[in-house]
């Protein structure tokens, strides 16, 4: 098995865990604010990463600090602009318009990093903006603010992968990936106490997904992430990050919601789940 194919491999699984714990994330939103969730759960991810890799941070330079906190800021960026635009837009709006980072991320390629992606790829993108389109239900062209914001927010994500793939180069994965959920966790308490605050009553259902987000979602998913670019391309990243909504229909017909009921199977979403599997399959393809 090639370097390329054990990254894509290991991103479907980095995506296969933000799907499914896409119900468990809503769910918690009805009791905990978003940005007191955001910063409790990456301060447990940079806690884990710290502990795990502290022999790594005698290797800390000046670049390293600032490559990370670039890629941290758009990470941040991504997630508080997705949270703002939520309260002016529908869920369906933000689901399509954070997924146009999939066209994004080639074009930003070719414009800062000088790559083009090949003839399969370019496949790839347009059955996985197909797909989306199928999965979230297009577009209400009604734009508002909250879209508007949104789109910012595809244009963070876009970047993160972009810096990401970029910053490998020079620096460790590893240390780039410390210092990125580090500095989105300062990052998020800041806007959680002293412009958003709201107190906190962690109950089991809380402490539970903040431990599993913060654990798998976060600190062992984004350091997958990180590496992994080190072997395969921007445009590869997004695509299978596309699959994300994939999996989160998917897990959404098995674990019921805060009402206990699960999501049932629509022909839209099985149309949407099979272009996006489609492009991200044909994406592997070389000649």
């Amino acid at each position: 098995m090639s370097k390329h194919l054990k990254a894509d491999l290991s991103l479907l699984l980095v995506t296969a865990i933000w799907g499914s714990s896409f119900t468990l994330i809503k769910n918690v939103l009805d009791h905990i604010p978003s940005f007191a969730y955001l910063s409790l759960r990456f301060i447990i991810a940079s806690i884990i990463l710290i502990v795990v890799f502290y022999k790594k941070l005698k290797h800390i330079n000046k670049k390293a600090v600032i490559y990370g906190c670039i890629i941290g800021l758009m990470l941040f960026g991504g997630m508080a602009l997705q949270v703002s635009g939520l309260y002016f837009t529908t869920a369906s709006n933000s689901a399509f318009i954070t997924g146009l980072s999939v066209i994004m991320v080639p074009l930003l390629s070719a414009m800062i990093l000088k790559k083009r992606p090949d003839r399969s790829s370019v496949i790839g993108v347009i059955l996985a903006f197909a797909g989306l389109f199928f999965l979230t239900g297009g577009l209400d062209f009604s734009f508002n603010i909250g879209d508007f914001l949104t789109l910012l927010c595809a244009v963070c994500f876009a970047m993160q992968i972009i810096f990401i793939d970029s910053y490998n180069k020079e620096q460790d994965p590893i240390l780039l990936s410390v210092i990125q959920i580090s500095f989105a966790a300062l990052l998020n308490t800041v806007v959680w106490l002293f412009i958003d605050y709201e107190p906190v009553v962690v109950d089991t259902t809380v402490a539970f997904t903040l431990l599993i987000t913060g654990a798998l979602g976060t600190a062992f998913a984004y350091l997958v992430q990180t590496v992994a670019q080190k072997h395969t391309t921007p445009t590869h990243t997004a695509l299978i990050l596309t699959a994300e909504p994939v999996f989160g229909a998917f897990f959404a017909m098995i674990i019921p919601n805060s009402n206990g009921t699960v999501e049932t199977l629509s022909l839209n979403t099985v149309i949407g789940c099979v272009l996006i599997l489609a492009g991200t399959l044909i994406s592997e393809m070389r000649k």
